[in-house]
């Protein structure tokens, strides 16, 4: 992208200055302290002399813009009386009389409508430059100066005129953002926004045009032809005439699928590196590199500019970083070939054995440098110190590269730096060089998917790998896209013509044999690992196998330090030393991983070398940490929930939290980590506090962000527990189904785990499970139509709850019961129970469980035709599920606002928040609740006029039903039905296009 150049801030006055205000009501302010304006009448004089860009305004034109044709015959005198009273409210020298008129000297930055335009006018010019981001970050702070209706309340034609034309100028400002977020590729968040726009303005063509890109490009075609029929149907009723030319060549080009629908903004193409040459003393690059472009193009930026702006005395320093086998020679010995024209007078190249048992001794590699640079042995000196004085003499003047391949670590490296910085220096290395004073270090990661492929191309042959490509990739992967075992891969399927690439896939499927597989010649990836593995020092071993241990795809610290048993600092240390040696990544603060065939090789070396009495009870301590952080967020979501109180003691305290923010920014950090340890305890001695850490952890299925592997999880845990045959885990197990199956409205298998739980707890005596199982089996029944039964299970589970103090569960069941209150037609009766429901939980906190609460009451409130009410109290829900992260209750809230929105005959208002609650309801979380969204979608756009797009949202329900023989289909089918009448009555008239 190209440089925007600086940003022209829009001047402000001082903090204690007189500022006015137009874009909404007209207001005057010293500083922060509002000053009054006067009347109607003496506002709408202030305006006109605002408007007047600093200009001078005559008596006569001040009485035209406040009354026009029919002025009073004392308007004169009142135009000099509120000009006299604003004087007063001003202060000298502001309003000043000229030439038989009146006109403001305003500060610069005085009047927002200023502001409005500076930054508008920004906006413009660094879109010109390139910068995207900024220009509608600009756009963005100048429309929201705007306060309501600018000019608002104020009488007279030139306020209203004055109206018209500023808001003109916001929309094309608004139109102008939403280009800019369309370029920077948030179409689905664009649409409810261009929904309830086209509504507003239903005849604003440019909004339209943007409405069907940004559905398009939301993969929503449907949808967007349907925008082109309503507004070629409304234009032909309204104005006789068709669509602009622009509108009608997007639908064209949205019926071809036309691609370059989806381009957008690119930056231009960094300048090609130099052409490799030959260098002097470097060994031959490889002649099928692969990738690194972006490291590439960086070292050689570094390298060849240090070269260029030779003259200094500190020696250029670039130190590549990486683990075993992932191509640093590789890619610093092509980096070295490309800069070589930068160095005339030649390059060095040292193997410093870092990584063997025996690393080279600074001496030797100086006295091959000198020998290299033309000096005898019997000129070189003794000792090393000597050695050094004599290398940086003999490049004093030179221009000259030097790459330390292999590298031990600083102190190895120190002894062979010249000192002057017309001589850099490209260091490679398994340690990170961070005891290199001004070292530029680059850390070296695996090959992107794509650049695995392609260098597995280049040895194998194209042919090979294009009849065969699936398989291909899933070598590539297989081999964690490590280069040397890409290559090892590669190499052997190249010398075996009978194999395909299937086979080898196949070869590398197995884990436990990926390692073995990965041999070639002389080449093997284990040698390699454990080169690294042996420098290590015992404690950092124990680290390395321990931790390999875990199944999540990373660790955090406070887990780490649960597996080791150690201190956090302790731990901390250990895992950066893992880092800087490159057998760890930390990828985020305070989080680890390792590369994927690291992990096997340590998991090969646990096996080998750690105690098996020391592997088990490593991964019982992340259990209980998991188990006791997890318990500790679920307190703190749900105050008073007793759950906590019925898990299985840990023997780890787990994390602390001081804010709800805190918990749940752990819990879905954690979330892949949590629900692996949960599947890899799946083992007698640890399986009833797995099932525990799912039960407590259910907001990750709630929320929509986790629900499928969640499910999965549970079945896998069930399925175990049925094994164990321990009455008490299965209860629990079944109940954690239940509940991820029932939010997911699969509500046979709901039924069914429900039964179970309810079985099994009674045969274990498990209170806890008891009251939840009946709730559960309450709300299927509920879900089926079957009120009476869901009323007796739901009074059992009340009963259950209140035996066990549990108030919150007392809270939800009473929530659940006004549901069912409601569905009967007693909507008293549903009143008065979600107001004690919302009762109970405001009395423990803010929390989950009360906008549950609440959103019951706004379903009631709304059902009672309380829309105002509803509307609050379905809101305060909405915020406490988005400050809580639950993505699914959140939508789901909007659905139930639109509802009330259009019971309240607000189908604008009711259409943007359907949009918003298909933005938070994916399919993931349950088709049904998509269709019954686009239902009411439908439902809104069709009172809005826009009876194609209403159709094609309720197609979409209505195939949604009908795959699952679900509540609603009848309602759709009616509603089509509707519409398909509507259509045949009305046509659009013809009209010519206009220009």
């Amino acid at each position: 992208m190209a440089a925007s150049g600086p940003v022209t801030t829009p001047p402000r006055p001082p903090a204690d200055a007189v500022s006015f205000s137009v874009l909404g009501p007209v207001r005057v302010r010293r500083g922060e302290d509002a000053l009054p304006s006067g009347s109607p009448q003496q506002r709408a004089l202030l305006a006109a002399l605002l408007l007047r860009d600093g200009h001078t305004a005559t008596a006569a034109e001040l009485v035209s813009a406040l009354w026009e044709a029919d002025p009073p015959a004392q308007a004169l005198a009142a135009v000099r009386t509120y000009a006299a009273r604003l004087r007063r409210v001003l202060g000298d020298g502001m309003l000043l009389s000229e030439r038989g008129g009146y006109v403001l000297r305003l500060e610069p930055g005085a009047l927002d409508l200023d502001l409005a335009r500076d930054l508008a006018a920004e906006s413009e010019r660094v879109h010109r430059s390139g910068d995207l981001s900024l220009a509608r970050d600009l756009l963005v702070r100048s429309l929201d100066l705007w306060d309501g209706e600018a000019l608002a309340g104020l009488p007279g034609p030139f306020a209203a005129a004055e109206r018209v034309r500023l808001e003109e100028w916001r929309l094309a400002l608004l139109e102008r953002r939403l280009t800019l977020d369309l370029e920077l590729g948030g179409h689905a968040e664009a649409v409810p926004g261009l929904t309830a726009l086209t509504a507003a303005h239903p005849l604003r063509e440019r909004l339209r045009e943007l409405l069907m890109l940004a559905l398009y490009r939301s993969g929503r075609q449907a949808e967007a032809l349907a925008v082109y029929a309503d507004t070629r149907r409304l234009l032909a009723d309204e104005l006789g005439v068709e669509p602009v030319r622009e509108l009608s060549r997007l639908q064209q080009r949205i019926l071809l699928a036309d691609d370059s629908l989806f381009a957008v903004p690119h930056a231009p193409a960094r300048p090609r590196p130099p052409e490799p040459v030959r260098p002097a003393l470097l060994p031959a690059t490889v002649p099928d590199f692969t990738g690194r472009g972006a490291l590439v193009r960086e070292l050689v930026d570094r390298l060849a500019g240090t070269a260029d702006e030779a003259g200094g005395s500190v020696t250029a320093l670039c130190s590549v970083a990486g683990l075993g086998g992932i191509g640093k020679t590789a890619l610093a010995v092509h980096v070295a070939h490309l800069v070589r024209a930068h160095f005339p007078d030649g390059q060095l190249y040292a193997d410093l054995q870092g990584a063997g048992p025996r690393p080279a001794e600074p001496g030797t590699i100086l006295a091959s440098f000198l020998r290299a640079l033309g000096t005898p042995d019997a000129g070189i000196a003794e000792s090393v110190a000597e050695r050094g004085a004599q290398f940086r003499a003999a490049l004093d003047g030179c221009r000259m590269l030097l790459l330390l391949d292999n590298a031990r670590d600083a102190a190895q490296v120190r002894p062979l730096l010249p000192g002057t910085a017309a001589c850099p220096v490209l260091v490679t290395s398994r340690a990170r060089m961070t005891g290199l004073a001004g070292a530029h270090v680059v850390d070296l990661d695996v090959m992107s998917p794509e650049e695995g492929l392609q260098l597995f191309t280049r040895i194998v042959g194209e042919e090979r790998v294009a009849a065969e490509r699936t398989a291909a990739l899933d070598v590539v992967a297989a081999c964690g896209f490590l280069p040397l075992a890409i290559r090892i891969a590669a190499s052997r399927l190249a010398a075996r013509r009978t194999w395909t690439v299937s086979v080898l896939a196949a070869k590398l499927a197995d884990e436990r044999r990926r390692l073995h597989e990965l041999r070639a010649g002389d080449l093997a990836v284990t040698a390699t690992f454990e080169l690294g593995y042996g420098q290590l020092e015992p404690d950092q071993r124990r680290a390395f196998r321990l931790l390999a241990l875990a199944d999540g795809p990373d660790l955090s610290l406070g887990a780490a330090a649960a597996v080791l048993d150690l201190p956090a600092q302790r731990t901390e240390h250990l895992l950066e030393s893992l880092v800087d040696t490159s057998l760890l990544d930390s990828w985020a603060p305070g989080r680890y991983r390792y590369p994927d065939l690291v992990r096997i090789h340590a998991r090969a070396c646990a096996e080998r070398d750690e105690a098996p009495g020391e592997r088990g009870p490593a991964l019982s301590r992340l259990l209980d940490f998991y188990l006791a952080t997890a318990a500790r967020v679920h307190a703190i979501e749900r105050p008073g929930d007793r759950l906590v109180d019925h898990l299985a003691p840990t023997a780890t305290p787990g994390l602390r939290f001081s804010a709800s923010g805190d918990a749940l920014d752990w819990l879905y950090a954690e979330a892949g980590c949590l629900l692996a340890c949960a599947r890899q305890s799946s083992d007698a001695p640890r399986l009833s506090r797995a099932v525990d850490l799912l039960w407590v952890t259910r907001d990750l299925s709630e929320s929509g962000s986790h629900a499928a592997p969640y499910e999965s999880t549970a079945i896998l845990l069930l399925d175990a527990a049925e094994s164990s045959g321990d009455p008490r885990t299965v209860g629990r197990a079944a109940l954690v189904l239940a509940e991820s199956e029932l939010f997911l409205s699969r509500f046979d298998a709901a039924e069914r785990m429900a039964a179970q739980a309810l079985r099994e707890a009674e045969t274990s005596g498990d209170t806890a499970v008891l009251c939840r199982a009946a709730a559960l089996r309450g709300l299927v029944d509920f879900s089926r139509g079957r009120y009476g039964a869901a009323e007796a299970r739901l009074d059992r589970a009340l009963e259950g709850f209140r035996a066990d103090g549990d108030r919150p569960g007392e809270a939800s069941v009473l929530g659940h019961l006004a549901r069912v209150r409601l569905a009967l037609g007693n909507t008293h009766g549903a009143l008065t129970l979600a107001r004690q429901a919302v009762g109970i939980h405001d009395g423990l906190g803010r929390s989950v469980r009360g906008a549950d609460a609440r959103y019951t009451l706004g379903l009631a409130l709304t059902r009672a035709g309380r829309y105002a009410e509803a509307r609050e109290a379905l809101h305060a829900a909405r915020d406490v599920f988005g400050e809580h992260r639950q993505r699914v209750w959140e939508g789901l809230t909007c659905l139930r606002l639109a509802e009330a929105e259009l019971a309240a005959e607000r189908p604008a208002q009711a259409a943007e928040l359907a949009e918003q609650a298909l933005g938070h309801i994916g399919v993931t979380e349950g088709e049904q609740r998509r269709g019954t969204v686009l239902t009411v979608l439908g439902r809104a756009l069709d009172a809005l006029g826009q009876p194609d797009r209403a159709r094609t949202c309720w197609q979409e329900a209505l195939r949604i039903f009908e795959d699952r023989d679900a509540a609603g289909y009848e309602e759709v089918r009616g509603l089509l039905g509707h519409t398909a009448a509507t259509a045949r009555r009305t046509r659009p008239r013809q009209g010519g296009h206009r220009p």
